[in-house]
């Protein structure tokens, strides 16, 4: 990752969603690199991720990590390791296209890569 890409989405998606428990300019500088890092997916697909309903649930899963205690970094950590650890579904599968078994994180990022590609 070089540069962090800006939000294409700032009133919904993680960024409109994280703004009501954490600073979203912080947190997103947070959550872009450490995703990518996790996914190995380009610094686009995960920008169109956070920018999709998908990157709203992340933002509710990294405000539970607030509400746990913890603070913005471990937070977005927690949730790239819960999301990490989660395996796509048979119904996933047949609903998104998304491999049987591929991490949750990878498979909803590489979603939203296609998805824009696909709209571009």
């Amino acid at each position: 990752m070089n540069a962090i890409l800006q939000t294409a989405n700032p009133d919904w998606g993680f960024f409109g969603t994280i703004r009501h428990h954490a600073d979203p300019a912080e947190a997103w500088t947070i959550a872009m690199p450490a995703i990518a890092a996790a996914t190995g997916c380009p610094d686009a697909a995960v920008r169109d991720f956070l920018d999709s309903r998908h990157g709203r649930h992340f933002a509710d899963d990294v405000a539970g990590g607030l509400f746990r205690g913890l603070d913005l970094r471990a937070a977005v950590e927690a949730a790239v390791d819960r999301w990490m650890g989660w395996t796509i579904g048979r119904r996933t599968e047949r609903e998104y296209g998304i491999p049987l078994g591929l991490p949750y994180l990878t498979g909803f990022v590489t979603h939203c890569e296609i998805e824009a590609d696909a709209f571009a």
